[in-house]
């Protein structure tokens, strides 16, 4: 949720709600959609590091809200961010880990593993479509969002194939 924040505040001030929505209308509902009280609490970890800054404004009638604004050092973080490429390809993943221990315990078969697995997939690739049918056409990125997680699943369900295959051996 850090970079984020700062991402969205390189436009220019904003509060946390204005934030929120910002987040929600960018990402639309793909996205795990995010707490307006993480994002208040982000925002006070982001201000004591001095990457944001933030000024009370005064309301008429209502309590004062707080606008948060970047600062150089949260702009040189930022910078470095877009910078970085993203890391390894995952190689510590938690259902290899079972698949490959379940024939030492004995206490489940690796097939079985496989078929709940891609049962598990496919209802979320199901999921996802009905997502992708719902949302707003005209968001891009929230439709390039679903299309990266469907491309994933799709990946890995072919890599649950192949893992069966390679356990049956041949027939």
């Amino acid at each position: 949720m850090r970079l984020p924040l700062l991402a969205l505040l390189a436009r220019g001030p904003a509060h946390g709600y204005e934030l929120k929505q910002d987040l929600e209308q960018l990402l639309g509902s793909a996205y795990p959609q995010p707490n307006v009280g993480q994002i208040y609490v982000t925002l006070g970890r982001l201000e004591k590091s001095g990457l944001i800054a933030g000024e009370d404004v005064e309301q008429s009638g209502r309590p004062n809200k707080k606008v948060y604004h970047l600062t150089d050092a949260g702009r040189e973080v930022l910078h470095v961010w877009f910078e970085e490429t993203e890391g390894e390809p995952r190689v510590r993943d938690e259902f290899f880990m079972k698949l490959a221990l379940a024939p030492r315990t004995g206490l489940a078969d690796q097939i079985d593993l496989i078929n709940k697995q891609r049962r598990r997939y496919l209802n979320t690739m199901r999921d996802l479509s009905r997502l992708a049918a719902a949302e707003d056409r005209d968001n891009r990125v929230a439709q390039l969002l679903i299309e990266g997680a469907m491309l994933h699943l799709q990946a890995d369900l072919d890599w649950l194939e192949r893992c069966q295959e390679e356990l049956e051996g041949p027939e």
